[in-house]
């Protein structure tokens, strides 16, 4: 459902718009700035992030863990300023900025009407990639929580259906697949997301105890829609690199978690190789096995 819009989110909207037309030097400026502001002088989350990484990397020194921690903080905001540019973007933009590995195995769907389910996790910039996968010509969905700010879930709304993608809430995800069967898009699961503690999955990951969302799996079995993980990681400020990987054309005849294990297990991989393109801010160890039980 398309958020409500409200007259005066245009003038809300304003500042967005002139951090949005700041040529890129200056963008990325303006995020080594707040990086400065919120690692080093109030440390935003960065009790959060230390302690995720320590217990992650348990086989890491110290100097590791602060080095990966104060590149993060350079991901987090180079990741949110370019995410505000899509708001005056061209078309053209992404396919200069953004190399797609695969795209035969995409495009095979496109080819069949088959709509596809794409997984991927909160790595270098997820918002890019959907964009600029839809430039190249593949349609879209991508599942979201609407955010808890009315302007910012409209904002956010607008600049990812600003060239077709389409946005669906998590509480409408079954009927809009089903209304939208006959469409050939990719249906983005962003699947590292923190579920309630009852009806997940628990799995070692990261070295942690931790329970996963099992929504990939569910609507993949129920449709029998092929699976598909999308790898992404930054070759260079404001440039970077997405791989394709088939998990399962046929969802239907896999066992019970072998869909969740499988995707999580290539993110684990993906976070070990690129982990401060991850994102470690967010409680995602909150919910403990014993408390649930």
């Amino acid at each position: 459902m398309k958020p409500n819009f409200k007259w005066y989110y245009v003038l809300m909207a304003i500042p967005l718009y002139v951090i949005a037309l700041l040529p890129m030097p200056i963008i990325y400026g303006l995020s080594d700035l707040l990086r400065f502001i919120f690692y080093t002088l109030f440390s935003y989350r960065k009790e959060v992030v230390l302690t995720n990484l320590r217990n992650s990397f348990p086989e890491k020194e110290e100097k590791w863990i602060k080095d990966t921690a104060f590149k993060f903080y350079q991901n987090l905001f180079d990741v949110t300023l370019e995410t505000i540019t899509i708001a005056i973007r061209s078309r053209g933009y992404y396919k200069s900025h953004i190399r797609y590995d695969n795209m035969d195995l995409m495009n095979s769907f496109k080819s069949k009407n088959q709509p596809f389910i794409l997984v991927c996790g909160h790595i270098a910039n997820w918002e890019w990639a959907g964009q600029g996968l839809h430039q190249q010509g593949i349609q879209v969905d991508v599942l979201y929580h609407p955010l808890s700010s009315k302007f910012f879930d409209w904002f956010m709304y607008a600049i990812r259906n600003r060239y077709g993608v389409y946005p669906i809430t998590m509480q409408n995800t079954m009927r809009e697949m089903i209304a939208r069967k006959n469409i050939p898009s990719a249906i983005t699961f962003i699947a590292d997301q923190t579920p309630s503690s009852t009806g997940c999955h628990w799995m070692e990951f990261l070295n942690q105890d931790t329970p996963v969302f099992l929504g990939v799996e569910k609507m993949a079995k129920k449709l029998n829609y092929p699976i598909v993980y999308g790898e992404m990681h930054r070759l260079k400020r404001g440039y970077y690199e997405v791989q394709f990987e088939l998990l399962f054309a046929e969802p239907k005849l896999t066992k019970d978690f072998e869909i969740t294990e499988a995707h999580t297990r290539l993110l684990e991989k993906c976070i070990r190789n690129y982990p401060e393109s991850w994102l470690w801010s967010h409680r995602r160890w909150k919910h403990k096995r014993s408390n649930v039980e």
